[in-house]
């Protein structure tokens, strides 16, 4: 996980994938990100730590993903995930 400043906040997008069928969850986070262009963010809220996918993300797009966590909680997470 790698630190990232973000110099305009207009960049970031965000994905709330509670509202999205699970059978159909990863595609669309896929193709959400890979919509992103170089330094914009796509801010993912779930209602779990979604690790399985983490794993996959770093797998699939190696150093082009930068995983931050932005809240954790028992209710959820928040997560910037970073193209680069």
């Amino acid at each position: 996980m790698h630190a990232h400043i973000h110099l305009s906040p207009d960049r970031i997008y965000p994905f709330d994938a509670r509202g999205i069928a699970k059978r159909f969850r990863h595609a669309a986070i896929f193709g959400a990100f890979e919509a992103l262009q170089p330094g914009e963010t796509m801010r993912f809220v779930n209602d779990h730590d979604p690790l399985p996918l983490l794993g996959q993300l770093e797998h699939r797009y190696g150093d082009t993903v930068s995983i931050e966590y932005r809240q954790r909680t028992e209710d959820g997470v928040v997560i910037d995930f970073v193209r680069r």
